[in-house]
C-alpha cells in the first residue's frame, strides 16, 4: 500500500474495506498476526475526514531498521472527501506527537512504537521532491523519509534549527514575511495566530487571511502583471501562459523568517514563484496552466509541501527542534528555487511572537460579557422567583434541564 507521511496528524491508518477511488486495501482477514482492539475511531483533517476501528499489526522495516514490532493501526472503513479520484495512496501516516492522536493521546504513535521497540534515534527527516513538475500526472516526484536520524546526501550547506513551541502538532515560531524583500510590517503574531506549523500532509502554503490578503497584495503589487484575475489568487482559477514562456520570472521571492535557537537570532527560509506558481495541466499544444500555491487560513499558517519540497526538513524530537536545510532536488532548469540564510537580528521583532492565550481577544470579550449579562438576567429572574407567592412557583422536573457541554476547543483538527 502506498501511504501519505503527515506531519500533521498522529494516527497510522489504511483502508480496510474496498472503496471506489482506490485500487488496494488492507484485509485484515488475511493477516495472522492483526488484532482488533474493538475501538472505534474517527479522525478529521482540514479536508476529509474517516471513522475505523484501531487494532495492532506487526510490521518490518525493509531498508536500515532490522526486525518485527508491533504497532497501532487503525483500518479506514467509512470516509468522506479522504480518497479521492486518482489519488494514488491507501493510507496515512501520523508523524506528530500523542497530544492529537485519537481517540485519545494513550493510542502510542507509529514513530514513538519504533523509538521505544527498535531503541532508534527520536528523531526523523523528510525530503520532498516535485519543484516545477506538474501537480496532476502520472509517475512519482520521489523524495526521502529518513527514520531514526539524518542523511547527508539530502541536503546542501548547513542546516537552521528552529525550536519547537508546544508538542502537539510541530508548532514553530515566525517572525515576520518578506515578499520580493519587502517586509509586510504586520505584528507577528499575526503570522502564529493561532498556530503556525510544519506538516507535510497539507498541500499549499496556508496563510490566516490578514497574512494572506497582505501576501496577496504585495505579490500583485510588485509582480511585472498589470491586471490579473482575483480568482486566480483564491484558487478558484487557472493562470495560462504560452508553453515556450517561464511566467516565474513574473513573481517574487517569497521569505519567511523563523526564530533561531540562539532566541535573539532569527534565519529565513525563501522560495520562488517555481515552487508557489505550480504547473498543473496543460491545454491543447501551446497552453501551461498554473495554480497558485498559496491559501487562506481560518485557524493557522500552515507550512505545507509547496514550500517543505525546497528543502530537507528534520523534526529532532530529541531535542524539541525543526531543521531547514536546502535540498538538492530543489531545482528547476539546473537552477535553485529554494533558499536559507541567516542568521539576522531579532531586535526589530517581539521577544515572543506566540501568545499564550488566545490571540482572538476581541472574541474572548464578547464571551466574556455575553455570560456576565446571562448570568445576570439568571439572577433578576432568582430574584423574582423568590418575591413571588410559592403558590405560582414551578415545579421542575429532568425534561427542564438543559446540559450544554461546549464543543469550542474539545478537538484540536486541522
Amino acid at each position: 500500500l502506498n501511504i501519505l507521511v503527515d506531519t500533521g496528524s498522529s494516527n497510522f491508518a489504511v483502508a480496510g474495506v474496498p472503496d471506489p477511488d482506490i485500487t488496494s486495501y488492507f484485509n485484515t482477514k488475511l493477516s495472522s498476526t492483526y488484532k482488533s482492539q474493538g475501538i472505534d475511531v474517527t479522525v478529521k483533517y482540514s479536508q476529509g475526514s474517516w471513522t475505523g476501528v484501531l487494532g495492532t499489526d506487526v510490521i518490518s522495516i525493509p531498508k536500515g531498521i532490522y526486525g518485527s514490532y508491533t504497532i497501532n493501526i487503525a483500518t479506514i472503513l467509512e470516509s468522506e472527501n479522504f480518497f479521492l479520484p486518482g489519488v494514488k495512496w491507501h493510507g496515512i501516516l501520523g508523524l506528530a506527537y500523542d497530544a492529537l492522536a485519537k481517540p485519545s493521546s494513550s493510542v502510542e504513535t507509529f514513530f514513538d512504537s519504533l523509538v521505544r521497540q527498535a531503541k532508534i534515534p527520536n528523531i526523523f527527516s523528510l525530503q520532498m521532491c516535485g519543484a516545477g513538475l506538474p501537480v496532476s500526472g502520472s509517475g512519482t516526484n520521489g523524495g526521502s523519509l529518513v527514520l531514526g536520524g539524518i542523511e547527508p546526501s539530502l541536503y546542501k550547506g548547513d542546516i537552521w534549527y528552529t525550536p519547537i513551541k508546544e508538542e502537539w502538532y510541530y508548532q514553530v515560531e515566525i517572525l515576520k514575511l518578506e515578499v520580493g524583500g519587502q517586509n509586510l510590517e504586520l505584528d507577528c503574531r499575526e503570522y502564529n495566530a493561532d498556530k503556525a506549523i510544519v506538516d507535510s500532509g497539507t498541500t499549499l502554503l496556508r496563510l490566516p487571511q490578514k497574512v494572506f490578503s497582505a501576501v496577496v497584495q504585495t505579490i500583485a503589487r510588485t509582480s511585472l502583471i498589470q491586471e490579473f484575475s482575483s480568482g486566480f489568487w483564491t484558487g478558484s482559477q487557472l493562470a495560462c501562459w504560452d508553453k515556450t514562456e517561464r511566467p516565474w520570472s513574473l513573481f517574487p521571492k517569497l521569505s519567511i523568517y523563523l526564530r533561531d535557537e540562539n532566541s535573539s537570532r532569527s534565519f529565513r527560509i525563501s522560495i520562488l514563484p517555481q515552487l508557489y506558481i505550480q504547473p498543473i495541466l496543460g491545454i491543447g499544444e501551446n497552453l501551461q496552466c498554473y495554480r497558485f500555491g498559496i491559501s487562506s487560513s481560518m485557524n493557522a499558517l500552515v507550512i505545507g509541501a509547496t514550500v517543505m519540497e525546497g528543502f530537507y526538513v528534520i523534526f529532532d524530537r530529541a531535542q524539541r527542534r525543526v531543521g531547514f536545510a536546502v535540498s538538492p532536488c530543489a531545482e528547476v532548469d539546473g537552477s535553485p528555487v529554494s533558499e536559507i540564510e541567516g542568521p539576522f537580528t531579532t531586535a526589530d521583532v517581539a521577544s515572543n511572537c506566540v501568545s499564550s492565550v488566545s490571540f482572538h481577544e476581541p472574541v474572548l470579550w464578547i464571551a466574556s460579557y455575553a455570560l456576565m449579562s446571562l448570568c445576570g438576567i439568571i439572577l433578576l429572574v432568582l430574584i423574582i422567583l423568590l418575591l413571588i407567592p410559592p403558590r405560582c412557583q414551578h415545579r421542575y422536573t429532568d425534561n427542564d434541564v438543559v446540559n450544554d457541554e461546549s464543543s469550542l476547543v474539545r478537538h484540536r483538527w486541522k
